[in-house]
């Protein structure tokens, strides 16, 4: 697989690196004891949801997908670790044939999830799991920040389609997953074009201040745009006079200027005026779109302005304030030996201060009220109650080691907006609150 598919550099061999040294200590040691190959399962969730959100979205579960395909102990990277002395020989020999073999569950991209919900659910022997911990993890983790700040804006925003430009106010890499990450969340476009060139995202742009700046008049530049990209350009106004910029624009372009970007100012005053200006000139077909250190709060403000689009980037690609989800991969079952039919034991952590986790391979399902409408999380270990059975939540992804869940972007998108149609309505209030859903569990006795 080329690596360039992950936003990686061309000369990154793999993905076996994007971890922590103290899963491959961990390898080394389990090995060591005899217990590097008994049967286990790992899960991905959140103990809660950011301060006041009200739900989650899982993002970035493709991307999952290419990194454990990708995960491989090359030449360059074994060498790396022999001189690093980070590993014995043993392990290293190990690693060497390291291919996972296992099997991989999990939410699908777009799905929404709440406190608890097993997003992802990674089973194999504990030394082809253990290592994929951190590479998951960071993926899902961040991914799914920026598709909840994604969805949130886009429910603000309403019908109004949202620009996603925040490639430089990130670093490079990340700029890739996030702009695929708010697509998934409701995002229309992006102006990064290693996002359009690897995910097939729509990529717009047109000019900044810079172009305005480098010509002589305004005028010039307005006439120069046009010129290359015609009628239906957008014109950025706010460099100079914004209402003498309309008007030059107009000027230039005629009535069939396709939009003005303001950058600046008052957004909700200055495009009261613009749309104004816009219809007494004649350029009533003309749109108007808003950036600016845009986020969730400041699009809903604008729900009632003339406004046709908004552009967003640093508060998108920062989660607007939650740039991670909080979710761990933690073991909650595990073979009593190293023998394949040996049966699983629940296990979990019950140390205080908040960090517990609930034992036992698990299912989900969300069940709805009367109306249709989702009304609870509910996860058991148990058999999954007739009533639940179709309405269980997670998918195989991977099975035997092979992927088989690959899916277009567009389809995660797609379900993203089913999903949060299907949550109470005030899922989408951004008054801060608790989670929409309950999360319910479910023992094994209780299930029927």
């Amino acid at each position: 697989m080329n690596t360039a598919d992950l936003g990686l550099p061309v000369d990154v061999p793999s993905t076996a690196l994007f971890t922590d040294q103290y899963e491959l200590t961990m390898l080394r040691a389990a090995l060591a004891a005899g217990t590097a190959e008994r049967r286990s399962v790992f899960e991905v969730f959140t103990r809660r949801l950011p301060n006041g959100r009200r739900y989650g979205v899982v993002g970035g579960t493709g991307r999952v997908l290419d990194a454990v395909e990708n995960f491989r102990f090359d030449t360059a990277v074994l060498t790396f670790l022999r001189e690093r002395e980070i590993v014995d020989e043993e392990t290293l020999d190990w690693l060497a044939g390291y291919r996972f073999r296992g099997d991989i569950w999990g939410y699908p991209e777009g799905e929404v999830y709440f406190p608890g919900s097993p997003i992802m659910r990674v089973e194999g022997t504990f030394a082809e799991c253990v290592l994929l911990e951190t590479v998951i993890l960071s993926i899902l983790n961040h991914d799914s920040a920026i598709a909840a700040a994604a969805s949130r804006m886009s429910a603000a925003a309403g019908d109004r389609p949202l620009i996603e430009m925040g490639a430089r106010r990130t670093h490079e890499l990340a700029a890739v997953a996030a702009s695929r990450a708010a697509y998934v969340g409701g995002f229309a476009t992006t102006s990064d074009l290693a996002a359009g060139f690897r995910y097939g995202i729509p990529t717009v742009g047109t000019s900044a201040h810079a172009f305005t700046l480098l010509h002589d008049s305004e005028q010039d530049a307005f006439q120069a745009q046009v010129n290359t990209l015609g009628r239906g350009t957008t014109l950025l106004v706010d460099t100079y006079d914004v209402a003498e910029a309309v008007r030059t624009a107009v000027e230039v372009a005629g009535t069939e200027l396709g939009a003005v970007r303001i950058d600046s100012g008052d957004l909700l005053l200055v495009a009261h005026r613009v749309r104004q200006q816009l219809d007494e000139l004649g350029a009533r077909d003309t749109k108007i779109v808003v950036t600016s250190d845009l986020d969730e709060y400041a699009i809903a403000s604008l729900a009632a302005a003339p406004v046709d689009a908004y552009g967003v980037g640093t508060q998108l690609v920062t989660g607007s304030g939650h740039p991670t989800s909080s979710m761990v991969y933690k073991l909650v079952a595990r073979a009593e030996s190293a023998d394949p039919k040996a049966p699983l034991v629940p296990v979990a952590k019950k140390s205080t201060g908040g960090k517990t986790s609930v034992g036992g391979r698990k299912w989900a399902a969300r069940r709805l009220d009367s109306y249709g409408v989702a009304e609870a999380e509910v996860l058991g270990t148990g058999p999954v109650p007739a009533a639940l059975a179709d309405r269980q939540l997670l998918v195989e992804l991977v099975k035997g080691g092979e992927v088989v869940a690959r899916e277009p972007l567009d389809a995660a998108r797609e379900r993203h907006t089913r999903a949060r149609a299907g949550l109470p309505m005030s899922a989408t209030q951004l008054s801060r609150g608790e989670p929409v859903l309950p999360t319910e569990y479910l023992h094994e006795s209780s299930g029927s």
